[in-house]
């Protein structure tokens, strides 16, 4: 708990300045560094190894969450009691919560990941959109996927709405960045994984590829661009592209639902429950 009349840090401190740039992606590159706000990413971010860094939080947010503020001490950040402005100015969100924490990235290589052989995995090509990036990757967390794959063209994993969009799942799983497709797509086939590319005009119903048992083995679901999908050339690299069917009138379905519903899909065809057979029980 932070004493009666605490020492606020100088809005004109130079690691409030540091903690400031880090919404600018070359700064977080330089620094290899990036900002976790609100109390859900800093007590995931403190859960994390040594991932976090400083801590600057409000008298009242530190009392608020005691014992988030606590867990970050425990794993060894350096805590500052800020004013409300301060909090405000580091801050890339209209209404603050009080924390904002700085942390080191996490990312892990591509090699790393294939030597895990993985059975589930987001890859991200030519997404843009950091909000939709990040909730891709949260849906990839709670359907089991071992890993997410950004590719070069995708937007920066540790951009402040891709952080806020994962919601604590980028501390939950392996995520490589800037790879370039061809090198993701052919990686993966060399550690057995099928690829699936998920695409509005998928020759392959992914209704018909459960029922048929196709599902069961290891699989790589490749998203695309939120307004264009998945060029010719990405399409043309993946084992089948694949379409969620419309069963009402709606035009379409968008990225992050699209991506819940593969990846649900494999996850329920690799455990063999319900009316999903295993690549096993097919054979």
């Amino acid at each position: 708990m932070p004493p009666a009349t605490p020492d606020l840090i100088s809005p004109r401190s130079p690691r409030v300045s540091a903690a400031r740039r880090l919404a600018k992606r070359n700064f977080r590159g330089k620094e290899r560094l990036f900002l976790a706000e609100g109390p859900q990413a800093v007590r995931e971010a403190a859960a994390y190894g040594s991932t976090l860094v400083e801590l600057f939080v409000t008298v009242e947010a530190a009392e608020r969450y005691a014992d988030i503020v606590g867990e970050a001490r425990e794993a060894g950040a350096r805590i500052h009691l800020a004013a409300e402005q301060v909090i405000e100015d580091i801050s890339t969100t209209v209404t603050p919560q009080g924390l904002v924490g700085v942390c080191r990235f996490l990312d892990t290589s591509f090699e790393e990941i294939l030597a895990a052989r993985p059975r589930l995995v987001a890859v991200l090509a030519h997404v843009r959109d950091p909000g939709n990036a990040g909730t891709v990757l949260r849906c990839a967390d709670a359907a089991g996927a071992e890993a997410v794959v950004l590719t070069d063209a995708s937007v920066d994993l540790y951009n402040p709405k891709a952080v806020r969009a994962s919601v604590g799942s980028l501390f939950h799983l392996p995520v490589a960045v800037g790879v370039p497709v061809e090198r993701a797509v052919a990686g993966l086939k060399d550690a057995g994984v099928r690829i699936l590319a998920a695409d509005g005009a998928g020759a392959h119903d992914l209704d018909e590829e459960l029922d048929k048992g196709a599902m069961g083995g290891p699989t790589a679901w490749v998203f695309g661009n939120e307004a264009w999908g998945l060029p010719e050339e990405t399409r043309a690299l993946a084992d089948a592209v694949v379409r969620v069917p419309i069963h009402g009138k709606a035009e379409s379905l968008n990225l992050a639902t699209a991506a819940a519903v593969c990846l649900y899909a494999s996850a329920r065809a690799q455990r063999a429950s319900g009316g999903c057979r295993s690549v096993t029980e097919s054979q």
